[in-house]
């Protein structure tokens, strides 16, 4: 006996959460740096608040990845996580632009950046189950187009997220300028707000679209028997065992970790720094300008380029798997990532705003690729037993370039860089080149 095949459309309402999960990040990635500096934050400083989002990381993802692999309830296995992780970050996602209404409590600057923090952690806890439910209901043959649908959906959701505050204002005529009432423009309110509504309406099209396998009806498949006793003992194992499970750890999976370490040093630098950059660099804004019409335009425009790279790196997706068939995973990655290397530095030399949508079409390759090749390398090199809580330790890898660049990104800019923002984008492209000759050294199973 063998899962049953599902249609496109049942695969496409079973992932259509992931297009409000990554609307939500998008508008996270594109604005949250933009709103903390106007509440006060300075260049040099927003890397600290930054560091909030990847410290939630590295807590919740292997906690969630533990659980959600051994939990049984009459509401699902996946379900609860995703749910619950959609409604803490609908709030984080109302509440951040509006922060200043807590004024009274505390700085607007310091709600900001508490929203900031559930909405990351929100969404760590309803990431790595989604994954996960897509694996679990799809049949082997069917995994391609699984994660293929999910990848549009991804690429989708976050273009939305990107170019909302843009189309708010320029096709709706709401407002990017601050008001009396309010530092933060009523199309960064609006949009944070449609975000939520989207991301808890396209989680609820999955929960009441899908239905999980029950534990006896898995045990009846013969290609998952040997998964349903690897959960077995996984429900009798302790959370304590993630520790042994890192010092165990495959050395492909070790390898990977350095790559993944310079390329989310990279992309985390891109996301930080990527609006006072342009503010200053293309625009001509002195450092302090956080308010002015100009400067509102400069952090829509950054949503506008964020949205490019998204939309591309949804179509590089599907060619992905045909060019790593033909050269292997690990040149298609390294070719990926130099790509999106020369993508950012460009953007040193871009003589106007319009210009750095081609930066940000090569930066789209690395994105397609660092979402993609890695998991794929390392799938090979984990025991089915142990893909949850795998899945979960390799994050660490994500959010400990983070912390290192929120660390030391912001000392950078200001001694180093002298506040010019534009060269931590420079450095995240160096980064990026790092990471393609690492990638080099690993071990694919698959080229073996």
């Amino acid at each position: 006996m063998e899962k049953r095949k599902l249609s496109f459309w049942e695969i496409w309402n079973m992932s259509f959460g992931f297009l409000g999960i990554q609307m939500g990040f998008a508008l996270q990635n594109a604005n949250a740096s933009r709103m903390l500096q106007i509440f006060g934050a300075d260049v040099h400083e927003l890397s600290w608040f930054w560091i909030i989002a990847p410290l939630m990381g590295l807590i919740v993802q292997p906690v969630i990845g533990h659980y959600s692999d051994n939990t049984w309830t009459k509401f699902g296995r996946r379900k609860p996580y995703f749910l619950a992780g959609a409604l803490l970050a609908s709030v984080g996602l109302i509440l951040m632009p509006q922060a200043e209404i807590f004024i009274a409590f505390m700085p607007a600057l310091w709600v900001g950046a508490g929203m900031l923090m559930i909405m990351d952690a929100s969404f760590n806890i309803a990431m790595e189950p989604f994954r996960a439910l897509v694996g679990d209901n799809l049949r082997s043959d069917q995994h391609t187009l699984g994660f293929s649908i999910q990848t549009a959906l991804i690429g989708i959701g976050a273009v939305i997220g990107s170019w909302l505050p843009y189309v708010l204002t320029h096709w709706f005529q709401i407002s990017n300028q601050a008001t009396n009432t309010s530092a933060v423009p009523a199309n960064l309110i609006y949009s944070f707000i449609i975000g939520a509504m989207v991301l808890i309406a396209s989680i609820l099209v999955t929960i009441f679209t899908t239905k999980e396998y029950a534990p006896e009806e898995l045990e009846q498949f013969k290609e998952e028997q040997a998964h349903i006793e690897a959960l077995g003992e996984a429900r009798e194992a302790r959370l304590s065992d993630v520790i042994s499970d890192f010092a165990k750890m495959p050395e492909t999976m070790r390898q990977l970790s350095w790559v993944q370490f310079f390329s989310w040093f990279g992309l985390f630098g891109m996301w930080v720094f990527t609006t006072p950059a342009i503010a200053q660099h293309i625009y001509g804004l002195s450092i302090e300008d956080t308010k002015s019409a100009d400067f509102q335009s400069a952090g829509d425009w950054v949503g506008i380029i964020f949205g490019v790279y998204n939309a591309v790196s949804a179509l590089v997706a599907f060619a992905l798997p045909f060019v790593a068939k033909k050269i292997g995973r690990r040149k298609t990655h390294a070719i990926s990532l130099v790509l999106g290397g020369i993508g950012l530095i460009s953007m040193y030399f871009m003589p106007n705003k319009e210009a750095l949508i081609f930066s940000m079409v090569l930066v789209g390759f690395a994105w397609a690729s660092i979402l993609a090749m890695p998991y794929a390398i390392l799938a090979g090199s984990i025991q089915p037993k142990k893909m949850g809580v795998y899945m979960g330790i390799f994050n660490f890898f994500i959010v400990i370039p983070q912390i290192v660049n929120a660390i030391i990104g912001g000392p950078l800019v200001k001694y180093l860089y002298q506040d010019r923002a534009i060269f931590a984008i420079v450095m995240s492209g160096i980064s990026f080149f790092i990471a393609a000759w690492l990638v080099l050294k690993v071990k694919d199973s698959k080229d073996r």
